[in-house]
């Protein structure tokens, strides 16, 4: 009762404000046609106060202040009206507007207003009218729902889900091998080069003017994709100055003995302002720099955003500015437990795995725009990541861990591994826009992204606690106390240009031609480096004080411990992409849709050298030539509602770390190898949608679609002893099936009754997998299997609420689900007993995330942000079914965290 009274005096409080307050309404109409104009900006001059007209031409514009105002009413290509409205406190005040078209010559005709596709409005009417299956979120969306990256604004679309884990979206439960990103068009290159796609955690709401992403293939879009293409349209000039601060911290670093002891890596110590600076060569560190770990106090992270832009005239046109920085700390903790199995039989385990994770991330874009005139328009972009994580890995620390065959005894194991990762991330791009003739419109664009990414003093140490007094070093092979140096170096040219032709541009009769052409040029250059101290049988008293020994001059006197004599492992690798497209696009009453195709070449070549490669030296280039069709129908029901259809062919291209033989040691210990003979795949799709759009807010929808996936590419456990993980062609063919729901309305609306605003978005996909195995990989009478990374149900929920008044109140609660998915596939380590001698495959337990957003309005200049994500803090869990030699069938968890709860308060400054 306590909580339905403070609820309902919320709600006569929230009325009563708006009482005081009138509203107007009204439609907007073509004076010669009477046919709604949607998109129309209705706006009260001189304010911000202002909305765009829905599917029906209808507009309402709530909690107007008492008095005499001036209504501008504008669309493009025609004449804008003003109207003086006389607004009274507690009163409806309806303005129906007929626009006349414009009737100057065509010549003189200037645009006076863009659509905005910042706008949720906008955006769902582009979504609606679009004969592909897109969907799209904009920056007001982001804003209202607490929004601060894209990777967060993604899992707000139906179908797609973001994982907590590994930062990793996924399209219809398809993951980073299936997708494709790019910004304006033009591909973007990963921050992680062990993946195909870029972290969107990067990209801030200051940077995004939405985010799309298109479900089915169009000839205009690369074909190496299978679940979609992500695209991040920037901002560009904004009148808005802000500057936004905040404070956040993690639940598990605020735990007693990690607030008061985070631990960082040796390499913090050489790192200023985010940037690290290398003291010594790798050979030089060995013996000069500390191998032990380092501290640090008060690990509160923080975040500081600057926005703001300007317009200038030049050449009597217009040129635009648009500038945008973010500099973000963040700490997290987290301690769990890691197993390793080989053939059934318990290689490893430490059941105090521990992580501490310093997270420095500086994100900036510049965006210049210059119209020529109202025909001809230039636009650059510059975007700049730079991206520092500093990772301490221990386990073992208790004195219980597990090593199968380790010397000097296999109990008592530990292991310590501290990286830095720098990753400097350069994007540039030129775009163009040229109307040609009055139906002929020309775009170009062309980029040069490029990466530098290092790991420029990993150390690892492996150890025998052997009692609370003495540690021995481990001698297993020469390389248990390193330091390594790895670098990775990418650049890519990359560009488009785009014709589209007009033949029949009429209300019930339409026909457009696209065709063009577009490239890439990537290439990569990778390194990693070595060097070790055979230091057998040297004790210290403490796993904190490894440089009692190794820091010690006398060990290396007269001895030969450094390891030297191991050659670098590198390789060189190139990506050419070489496409014209051609598509049409028609309508034809309420039936409409575009044909296409596209002819893409690909070649990748690899040449490398490197260890554990039988004669160190290969290299392989593989062309692949293929015609891509594309087809997108869609048939009007209602003038709100329509069934789409599409259908298409992609293709998988393996990624140059699936194809170099290099050896990657994970923190754990997990090793991960690439295989020259890996094949791209074949993907077949078809796609069947029904939409419903009641309002310029709401929609319901629902889609079945069916994927065949030919010569499938899975991460899959090596056959025989190494216990290594690998990229296969696993299959001949992999089958999905599934269906999609989403419903966006209103609880509470806020139209006519001047109440707060509630509404409710929930979106599920449900999918099927089936992938045979090829008799290498079959074991334990296992001939098929679900496909490597994919989940078969995900669920997105978001739940908003808005009290709508002058200084805004607004909660956001939102929830995802993504179900269990294999990391790995399994396999025989004896194909000729692979009843017995087999590893089973290693299953991603799914979880549920939930987040909280509370956004409150101080002033017209100053507003406040609460976030509080991951409030359930779920247990990551990966799992794996062991049949002993002996014994029951029983399944063990194999890793096994919870990375805690991320809570942060802000403040932001908006100045017009």
């Amino acid at each position: 009762m306590k909580t339905i009274f403070i609820s309902s005096l919320l709600l006569i409080f929230s009325f009563i404000g708006y009482a005081q307050k009138g509203t107007i309404k009204g439609s907007v109409t073509d004076s010669k046609t009477q046919e709604s104009l949607i998109g129309t900006t209705v706006l009260i001059k001189g304010t911000t106060q202002g909305t765009i007209t829905d599917f029906d031409g209808n507009y309402i514009l709530p909690g107007i202040e008492p008095g005499t105002h001036t209504l501008v009413v504008s669309f493009i290509s025609y004449e804008p009206q003003e109207i003086q409205v006389e607004i009274t406190a507690g009163d409806e005040t309806e303005i129906n507007v007929a626009l006349e078209p414009a009737t100057l010559d065509i010549g003189e005709v200037k645009v006076v207003a863009k659509a905005n596709r910042e706008s949720e409005a906008m955006l769902l009417l582009d979504q609606k009218n679009a004969t592909g299956i897109t969907e799209s979120i904009g920056s007001s969306r982001l804003s209202s729902l607490g929004v601060s990256d894209a990777a967060t604004a993604t899992s707000k679309i139906t179908g797609v889900t973001k994982t907590e884990s590994s930062g990793d979206i996924y399209i219809r439960g398809l993951g980073d091998r299936y997708l494709t990103t790019t910004m304006n068009g033009l591909p973007i290159p990963s921050d992680d080069v062990s993946k195909k796609n870029i972290d969107l955690n990067l990209f801030s709401t200051d940077i995004i003017k939405n985010v799309g992403i298109d479900k089915t293939f169009s000839a205009q879009n690369y074909g190496d994709q299978a679940s979609g293409t992500v695209n991040i349209s920037s901002k560009s000039y904004s009148e808005t100055l802000s500057v936004g601060v905040s404070g956040k911290t993690n639940t598990n670093v605020l735990k007693d003995g990690v607030w008061n002891n985070f631990k960082t890596t040796q390499n913090m110590n050489d790192v200023n302002f985010g940037f690290y600076q290398r003291s010594y060569t790798t050979e030089e560190a060995i013996t000069n720099q500390s191998w032990n770990t380092d501290t640090r106090s008060f690990p509160l992270g923080f975040d500081f955003s600057l926005t703001g832009g300007k317009q200038f005239e030049l050449f009597n046109n217009e040129l635009s500015v648009f500038a945008t920085v973010e500099h973000e700390n963040s700490y997290d903790h987290y301690k769990g437990v890691y197993r390793k199995y080989r053939s059934n039989v318990l290689d490893n385990e430490f059941t105090d795995a521990e992580t501490f994770s310093t997270n420095i991330n500086t994100t900036g874009l510049i965006n210049v725009a210059y119209n020529f005139n109202d025909y001809n328009s230039l636009n650059f972009n510059s975007l700049v990541i730079l991206k520092t994580v500093d990772q301490l890995y221990e386990q073992g620390r208790n004195g219980e861990g597990y090593v199968f065959d380790q010397d000097p005894q296999e109990t008592g194991a530990f292991v310590r591994d501290q990286n830095l990762k720098e990753t400097q991330i350069f994007i540039n791009q030129l775009l163009g826009s040229h109307r040609l003739a009055e139906r002929n419109q020309l775009e170009w664009a062309a980029g040069y992204n490029y990466v530098n990414s290092d790991e420029p003093n990993r150390i690892r140490n492996e150890v025998n606690i052997l009692n609370e007094n003495t540690v021995q070093f481990a001698h297993v092979g020469d390389f248990q106390q390193r330091k390594s140096l790895q670098s990775i170096e990418d650049g890519e040219f990359n560009g488009y240009l785009k014709d589209e032709l007009f033949f029949k541009d009429e209300e019930q009769k339409k026909l457009k031609l696209n065709y063009g052409a577009n490239f890439r040029m990537k290439e990569r250059d990778f390194q990693s480096m070595f060097i070790g101290v055979r230091a057998k049988g040297v004790q210290v008293n403490s796993i904190d004080n490894l440089d009692k020994a190794l820091l010690n001059e006398a060990l290396y006197a007269g001895n030969d411990l450094i390891i030297r004599d191991r050659k670098p492992d590198n390789y060189n690798a190139n990506l050419n992409v070489y496409a014209g497209f051609l598509n049409a696009d028609f309508t034809l009453g309420k039936f409409s849709g575009n044909v296409g195709a596209r002819y893409e070449l690909d070649n990748i070549e690899v040449d490398w050298d490197v260890a554990n490669y039988v004669g160190r030296q290969g290299s392989v280039s593989y062309d692949y030539n293929n015609i891509l069709p594309g087809l997108n129908l869609k048939y009007l029901l209602t003038d709100k509602s329509s069934l789409r259809l599409a259908a298409s062919e992609t293709i998988t291209l393996p990624e140059f770390k699936e194809l170099a033989p290099f050896e990657y040691v994970s923190p754990t210990g997990r090793v991960t190898k690439g295989n020259p003979e890996l094949k791209n795949s074949e993907n077949y799709n078809i796609d069947l949608k029904w939409e419903f759009f009641p309002t310029n807010k709401e929609l319901f929808s629902a889609t079945a679609f069916y994927k065949q996936i030919n010569d499938p590419i899975n991460l899959a456990q090596t056959r025989g002893s190494s216990g290594n993980f690998i990229y296969e062609n696993t299959g001949d063919k992999a089958d999905v099936y599934g269906f999609e729901l989403e419903t966006r309305f209103d609880i509470i609306k806020a139209e006519n009754t001047g109440m707060p605003e509630l509404n409710l978005t929930v979106n599920a996909t449900k999918m099927w997998f089936n992938q045979d195995l090829l008799e290498e990989f079959q074991y334990n009478n296992k001939t098929e299997t679900d496909l490597q990374g994919a989940s078969d149900f995900i669920a997105n929920g978001i739940l908003s609420y808005s009290n709508n008044k002058e200084n805004e109140f607004a909660a956001t609660i939102s929830g995802n689900y993504s179900s269990d998915k294999i990391l790995a596939l399994g396999a025989p380590e004896d194909f000729q007993n692979s009843a017995t001698l087999f590893n089973n495959e290693i299953i991603e337990k799914g979880f549920v995330t939930l987040d909280f957003i509370l956004l409150k309005k101080i002033s017209e200049t100053i507003s406040l942000k609460f976030t509080g994500k991951n409030l359930l803090n779920p247990e990551i869990k990966q799992t794996q079914d062991i049949k002993p030699f002996t014994g029951e069938q029983f399944t063990s968890t194999v890793s096994s965290y919870k990375k805690g709860m991320e809570l942060s308060l802000g403040v932001k400054i908006s100045l017009n």
